[in-house]
């Protein structure tokens, strides 16, 4: 016992502080109305079944002629990017001179099981590149791909490479079986028939059990026993509670394109064996020749780093840069990195290949 202070008077302070905490942080939650994110405006161009295209007009200056469509991954809503003004990677992205057109998938219900990456790929974004492209007045694209939309985004631009000028990946997994990879050794286990054949669409609720057992004394016990900190005023509240309410607005996922994706991805690892099929397509990264930017997170525990930095040799472009940011997978986004170096980075890259 030697390792711990039994100090009756230190116990008590720690506790009376405690305590004084928690009743602050209930009075900062009982005077807030509502917790606002995915606050920046923005028109809908084109909707097809759930999915929506939004169209976000640069605020300065614009920088480039070719549009920029961003891809998000379907296990989370899109507005991580846009969680609140202070810290919104697209808010600047827009300040910088950039038209953002933006997918969002929506939410998919039991009329969707048969969904799969075919209609994901090679239907909805296809049609998402031609709406930008139509809306831009522009023969082509830069797209940027976050997370699982990263891979989305690697496969679209190694089938269609005529239809992308320039590709940016961020946190995408592109070698799903390295040995830091934490889902990977989770998915390995994972019956995607079995789970499929259950549920129908996979609930979001659970695919969120799932990312937090990964790290449960982080995302758990420590995160827990530091909320009255964060609750203490109402502007650390607010930011804590828009990224609590983002995590839990988890989609469900439509089963045929979760069976697929799991399987082709995780557990055979076909991206970097150039065998990965989208339909009757087999996607080939060799095909990727245009300039590229990859973004990865120093800390990444979802995407650690030599999942992502596996892209440079799988494909042919002669114009490939990586950034690190040192940050976790969410972090990239929300950090003052995103408005300081993320951002500006992702838009002198484009600028200067316009």
């Amino acid at each position: 016992m030697s390792g711990f202070n039994l100090d009756p008077a230190l116990i008590s302070n720690e506790l009376f502080e405690f305590n004084r905490k928690l009743l602050k942080s209930y009075n900062t939650l009982a005077q807030l109305k509502e917790v606002d994110v995915d606050s920046t405006p923005y028109e809908v161009i084109y909707t097809e079944d759930k999915m929506r295209l939004r169209y976000y007009s640069a605020r300065g200056e614009k920088r480039c002629t070719t549009p920029l469509l961003i891809c998000y991954a379907l296990v989370n809503r899109p507005y991580m990017i846009d969680l609140e003004s202070k810290r919104s990677m697209l808010q600047r992205l827009l300040e910088l001179g950039l038209d953002v057109y933006l997918i969002d998938w929506g939410y998919p219900d039991p009329a969707d099981r048969y969904l799969d990456l075919d209609d994901y790929i090679n239907e909805y974004l296809n049609n998402c590149v031609a709406a930008t492209c139509q809306h831009a007045g522009s023969e082509q694209t830069n797209l940027l791909g976050i997370c699982q939309g990263g891979t989305f985004s690697l496969c679209y631009t190694a089938l269609n490479p005529a239809r992308i000028k320039n590709l940016i990946t961020m946190v995408t997994p592109v070698d799903f079986q390295t040995e830091d990879n934490l889902l990977y050794h989770l998915a390995k286990y994972v019956d995607a028939d079995l789970a499929v054949e259950t549920y129908g669409n996979i609930p979001g609720s659970m695919l969120n059990d799932s990312y937090n057992s990964l790290m449960p004394m982080r995302l758990g016990v420590q995160k827990n026993l530091g909320m009255p900190n964060q609750l203490e005023n109402r502007e650390s509240a607010l930011s804590f509670l828009r990224m609590e309410k983002w995590i839990y607005d988890s989609p469900d996922q439509a089963g045929e394109a979760f069976r697929q994706f799991i399987t082709q991805f995780f557990q055979q690892n076909k991206l970097i064996k150039a065998e990965a099929m989208i339909g009757e397509y087999r996607v080939d990264l060799k095909q990727i020749s245009q300039p590229v930017l990859n973004i990865y997170g120093s800390f990444d525990h979802l995407v650690p780093p030599k999942a992502s930095t596996a892209l440079k040799p799988l494909i042919s472009s002669d114009d490939y840069q990586e950034l690190e940011v040192r940050a976790g997978h969410i972090g990239v986004f929300v950090s003052g990195k995103s408005q300081t170096q993320v951002a500006p980075a992702i838009v002198e890259w484009l600028a200067e290949r316009d």
